[in-house]
């Protein structure tokens, strides 16, 4: 998967940045600015869209490209690819295992598996390759209940606020209102 939200786009002044970086200088909500990073997150890396790097969110910390304000969030989204180590055993876990167990609150796992399927479906965490619902679902990644409600697009969550048009839109409606880059490609609001 590589359709992700990179970063922000200026027309007006032909100048990208960063989501972090649109969030302090005022262009996105901080709420918008976490969705949209825990979704790169939970896709496997964090963006630079600037220098067209890919990281994780530990090198993002240090290259500046996030704050500290966001760093242990992120580090949440991003066990949705690398697993959650759960406290008691040290065993690794998935992301729906860690929210049965009420280690991730429901409504943001929901949120990563959201991101997950917008970006190219489900990250399988055991060969790190993506898969659609129906085959998570097939090999146990999460029960019936869970499948037929990501299935259902009315269920999607509304919590990407567009600062073009000020719409609360799901994560997948905002991803089709971005503009690639044409230097990388990259999907930029």
């Amino acid at each position: 998967g590589s359709n992700f939200i990179a970063g922000v786009f200026i027309q007006a002044m032909n100048k990208k940045m960063s989501i972090y970086d649109a969030m302090m200088r005022g262009l996105l909500t901080p709420g918008t600015a976490l969705v949209l990073l825990e979704a790169q997150a939970a896709s496997g890396f964090l963006t630079d869209p600037v220098k067209n790097e890919k990281l994780s969110v530990k090198e993002a910390l240090t290259a500046g490209l996030i704050g500290r304000d966001f760093y242990e969030k992120l580090l949440s989204a991003e066990g949705a690819v690398t697993g959650y180590t759960e406290p008691y055993t040290g065993h690794k876990i998935s992301l729906f295992q860690a929210m049965k167990k009420e280690f991730i609150v429901k409504e943001h796992a929901i949120r990563l598996l959201e991101a997950q399927i917008a970006t190219g479906g489900i990250i399988d965490p055991v060969y790190c390759h993506r898969v659609p619902v129906e085959v998570a679902y097939q090999r146990g990644y999460f029960d019936q209940e869970m499948c037929q409600f990501l299935c259902n697009p009315k269920n999607q969550t509304r919590s990407c606020f567009d600062p073009n048009t000020h719409e609360n839109l799901t994560y997948t409606q905002l991803l089709r209102r971005c503009v690639p880059d044409p230097d990388t490609g990259l999907l930029m609001l």
